[in-house]
């Protein structure tokens, strides 16, 4: 799929975004889009996959439809299936779209969840890769809460053979099962410094994630992990900064790193174009 999203994203210079690829490979194709969270970028990026691709998407907000009135998982599933030829949707809790995928008869994406956000990842792994990195055996360094951004980051390592050296403060680590993910390329340490030591990759995310609580808690515990000069000094001279935004400036990152030269963050957040349409491509066979 990486190799794909490179084909595609070289495939486009200068045509206007909106215009479909010439094959348009999924002409006739529609993606219904459930979001029970905000969003910016997926939001956008699998639209215009959709577009890119020759299809279409349509976009249903839990507030705007029965959803929000207390219709189940199961019988939206059911529903959209018989409309759509793939369903993503963005939700909290990891057992609905657990519970889509089960009865929905059409393949569903995982558009991010409170345990994963894999369209996110394929995104940084491309990023990586066009940065000049190829893969295995680079460091990743992470810095702050143990949320499920760093989960997917985990599974990828294992799948992609990096390591991920993780540092969180006690309260915010992630869990047991999601270090499992790694199968021993992760592992999570106390300090900043002995996470990005050597580092070439340097990511982090926002500390107080859509409806937490307990924020001023939270912040105090997060401080010693800002991503700042300091700290990108004592990853590899060459290492690339990864942020999946929105940012929070000031917070988890200063404004000279998301701003500095070591910072990809904008071709990032392109990149979930590219890495949407090679999903979605995926999930009807088209490619391997």
């Amino acid at each position: 799929m990486i190799a794909d999203a490179l084909d595609r994203k070289a495939a486009r210079p200068g045509w206007p975004k909106g215009k479909a690829d010439a094959d348009a490979p999924l002409a006739g194709h529609v993606l219904g889009m459930v979001f029970e969270k905000n969003s910016t970028r997926t939001r956008v990026s699998y639209d215009m996959a959709m577009r890119q691709l020759g299809g279409h998407s349509i976009v249903l907000d839990a507030g705007t439809t029965q959803l929000g009135r207390g219709e189940t998982i199961a019988d939206t599933a059911r529903v959209l299936s018989g409309y759509c030829d793939a369903i993503m949707i963005r939700t909290d809790d990891h057992a609905k779209i657990e519970q889509m995928a089960e009865y929905a008869s059409v393949p569903v994406i995982n558009g991010l969840t409170d345990a994963s956000h894999p369209s996110q990842i394929m995104a940084d792994l491309l990023t990586v890769i066009e940065a000049g990195k190829p893969l295995p055996g680079l460091k990743w360094a992470w810095l702050g809460d143990g949320n499920n951004v760093l989960a997917s980051i985990m599974e990828a390592a294992a799948l992609m053979h990096f390591d991920v050296v993780a540092a969180c403060p006690q309260g915010f680590m992630p869990s047991e099962s999601d270090v499992a993910r790694g199968q021993g390329r992760a592992r999570i340490v106390g300090t900043a410094a002995e996470a990005v030591k050597d580092a070439d990759v340097v990511v982090t995310d926002t500390w107080i994630s859509m409806g937490q609580e307990h924020a001023a808690t939270k912040l105090a515990a997060m401080w010693p992990y800002q991503v700042n000069d300091a700290v990108m000094a004592q990853a590899s001279r060459d290492a690339v900064f990864l942020h999946c935004l929105p940012a929070h400036r000031g917070e988890e990152v200063t404004d000279s790193v998301m701003d500095g030269p070591q910072s990809v963050i904008w071709k990032e957040a392109e990149n979930r174009l590219h890495a949407q349409k090679s999903i979605l491509r995926w999930c009807f066979g088209q490619i391997g």
